[in-house]
């Protein structure tokens, strides 16, 4: 066949490319240093660390030049304290910035202390201001001042702006470097425009259409773009209809909107409704990760929960919610000396107590860890919280009551004892209710009174639950007439 007469690919073929020819190999050859769910395999761990030890800065580079900067930046997590300055002189200018923007903020920051303020200021001016921003965002006032310093004016003054935003607010996450149009330009002026100017954004998505004022009025996808005629005026094929992100709004409600809208970025604007910046959907599964499990790790009073914290922190910040709990737990026991002579009279008491309280208590959390990843998803808000209440006291009574029909069969048979049962069974019922509708109520309360409902609900609900699991089985013990027969 003429080579003229070949047929086109189908639709969605990749076109062959010469220059495409080895490019892979690289990542070929890392594959033997990954496992099955691409994570650095031990022994090449060691092997890069302990070469780095012994002087042999060339081989250690040649191993770590293969991997990927996200597998880099893992190979300094995996590395001890003592290790990582070894790791960071052997790599020289291989710790780049891409590097840097993967590794964990902990990590990064032992790195950052290593080098000097020029280093610092040359790997974030390599970086968007986003990643930037969070390399230089927690530093030391003094330390911060000196990069800033050693930054040319024009990144500088991005990074001041970024700055001047309160922490995890869309101001700080966006980036500044985006494509924008006026409206009334054709789609040929645009793609010249894409290809002439060098200085624009290199990573993009779409082109945000402004009006003279510097405000959004619409975007373009790129698709679009390339697949419209030349002269044909943007503002005919814009989309109008779009998702404005203020510059102020935390980040978590952007991660909302974008899961809502299925976004693939979005403009951000100020006061003024002026573009200033735009987010994209890889900072955003970043935010959605950490989002969820910090919001798991604060149900649990762990702190950030992040194994490269210092310990110092790790101690301070799990102490302090220990010492709460001792003193909830402490407010419990009050209650059980309150029947101390009933619990003399009839020891069973003693031994059966624990499961009451016990199953109040994974009862109230399984309904509070519900109830705030409802909360941080939007699914509860104030137009279903009514509903959602009378949703979780229906479960928690039936919950209760097969619990509370179990246990008492149970007790009733094992101790032949037929009123114990119905005591327990009726204990469990009624500390099951109280622990659906504190696992609810709690999260609910402290939402509206604006305190992050993920840090002390769990201290509340357990001490309800554990208070009342005491307080119903011991009292209708005492009203039932059952420590009489001890």
């Amino acid at each position: 066949m003429d080579k003229r007469e070949e047929p086109l690919p189908d639709e969605g073929a990749i076109l062959p490319d010469d220059r495409d020819v080895g490019r892979d190999q690289p990542a070929r050859e890392a594959e033997t240093e990954l496992d099955e769910d691409d994570r650095l395999r031990p022994r090449f761990v060691r092997e890069v660390i302990d070469l780095a030890e012994e002087g042999e800065g060339e081989a250690a580079r040649e191993r770590i030049g293969r991997l990927h900067p996200a597998d880099i930046a893992d190979l300094f997590e995996l590395a001890s304290s003592d290790e990582r300055p070894i790791l960071a002189a052997v790599l020289g200018d291989m710790l780049s910035a891409d590097v840097l923007a993967e590794m964990n903020d902990y990590v990064r920051e032992e790195l950052i202390d290593l080098l000097a303020p020029e280093q610092v200021a040359e790997l974030a001016s390599e970086l968007d201001t986003d990643d930037a921003v969070a390399i230089i965002e927690d530093m030391e006032e003094d330390d911060q001042q000196a990069v800033l310093e050693a930054m040319e004016p024009e990144d500088r003054a991005a990074i001041e702006d970024a700055l001047s935003y309160p922490e995890e607010s869309a101001g700080r996450l966006m980036q500044r470097e985006y494509v924008a149009v006026p409206e009334h330009v054709t789609v040929g002026d645009v793609i010249d425009r894409l290809r002439e100017d060098v200085d624009l954004a290199t990573d993009f998505w779409e082109i945000f259409v402004v009006d003279p004022l510097h405000r959004p009025v619409g975007t373009c996808q790129l698709s679009w773009i390339l697949r419209t005629p030349r002269d044909i005026a943007v503002s005919d094929v814009m989309k109008r209809e779009q998702t404005l992100i203020p510059v102020d709004m935390d980040q978590e409600e952007v991660a909302l909107r974008f899961q809502k809208y299925a976004l693939i970025s979005a403009a951000v604007v100020d006061k003024a409704g002026r573009l200033v910046g735009m987010i994209t959907v890889d900072d955003v599964v970043h935010i959605i990760q950490e989002e969820a499990g910090e919001d798991i790790l604060r149900l649990s009073g762990a702190g950030d929960g992040d194994i490269n914290e210092p310990i110092a922190m790790t101690i301070r910040t799990r102490l302090s919610w220990l010492t709460v709990n001792l003193g909830t737990a402490m407010l419990a026991a009050s209650v059980v000396g309150i029947f101390e002579g009933a619990i003399a009279k009839f020891a069973l008491l003693a031994v059966l107590m624990p499961i009451v309280s016990g199953m109040g208590g994974n009862a109230g959390t399984q309904t509070l860890a519900v109830t705030v990843r409802a909360i941080a998803t939007n699914q509860l808000t104030a137009s279903n919280t009514l509903r959602m209440i009378f949703r979780e006291f229906r479960i928690a009574a039936v919950n209760g009551l097969s619990l509370g029909v179990l246990i008492g069969t149970g007790t009733a048979l094992i101790f032949g004892n037929p009123l114990l049962g119905v005591v327990i069974a009726s204990a469990m019922l009624i500390n099951n209710l109280v622990a659906g509708l504190a696992g609810i109520l709690v999260p609910v309360t402290l939402d509206r009174l604006d305190v992050d409902p993920a840090v002390s609900s769990a201290v509340f609900v357990t001490t309800l639950t554990d208070i009342m699991g005491f307080f119903s089985f011991l009292g209708l013990a005492v009203l039932s007439g059952l420590t009489a027969m001890g």
